[in-house]
């Protein structure tokens, strides 16, 4: 059982996981957190795409993991905007040492949610990746701030976003390797708007279903091409 499945055992959800190769530059993070200055209990869910893939993503990846870790459980980071900038200004620290020649502009793309499910609110902060929001037939985007979290131009906060949640919702989240993926009759890349018509054709499916027609669209699509990337797509139904 994964940490998403253990921290949401009575929620519906689903996890399309596929590295381009043993090791990955995505990763997928999540746990629940009281913090000491909070009244509820919030369910913190993030979806990244590092940079790289394979042993250089993965190491982003480890930097990523231990950056949230630090900001949600030791230093007690409420909102998803803040979390990221601390996660940003810790990947920059420990990519760019003081002396070090080279200026090092590795990071992450993610979408970071926290969900308080006893009050139905979602806050999250979109960093490159937008979130997608079901309801009732309907497929809202919720954009994403154009900065990586890491060393890139001025540093610009992150904005704090905040949906009000109802029963049957669906949230998906998901990085850029399903979209770009190339393969079809003419080799081009898959897309995010045939990525939308996938999901609004399954949404009503079960997790399972959704999950695995998902993945059937994704490898006829490829053929025998080869996945250029690393993909993950995550839906968390309310």
């Amino acid at each position: 059982m994964t940490e998403l499945e253990a921290e949401t055992s009575t929620k519906s959800f689903f996890i399309l996981y596929k590295p381009k190769d043993i090791v990955s530059g995505d990763f997928y993070y999540a746990i629940s957190h009281k913090a000491n200055n909070s009244s509820n209990e919030l369910f913190y869910m993030c979806t990244a795409d590092c940079t790289g893939h394979g042993v250089p993503g993965a190491f982003m990846s480890m930097l990523g993991i231990s950056y949230l870790n630090e900001s949600i459980l030791e230093k007690n980071l409420i909102h998803p905007n803040e979390i990221l900038e601390n996660i940003r200004n810790g990947i920059i620290t420990s990519l760019n040492p003081e002396g070090s020649e080279e200026e090092s502009k590795d990071g992450m793309d993610c979408v970071l949610c926290a969900y308080d499910f006893a009050n139905m609110k979602l806050e999250f902060a979109a960093a490159n990746n937008p979130l997608w929001h079901y309801r009732n037939g309907e497929l809202t985007e919720y954009k994403a701030d154009k900065i990586p979290v890491g060393k890139y131009g001025e540093l610009r906060p992150f904005r704090n976003q905040i949906i009000d949640l109802q029963k049957g919702d669906i949230i998906y989240t998901f990085t850029d390797g399903y979209a770009d993926q190339f393969g079809g009759p003419q080799g081009k890349k898959f897309k995010y708007k045939q990525l939308e018509e996938v999901i609004k054709s399954v949404a009503h499916e079960s997790m399972e279903i959704q999950k695995e027609k998902l993945n059937t669209a994704f490898e006829k699509w490829r053929g025998n091409l080869e996945q250029i990337d690393d993909v993950c797509v995550i839906a968390v139904k309310i």
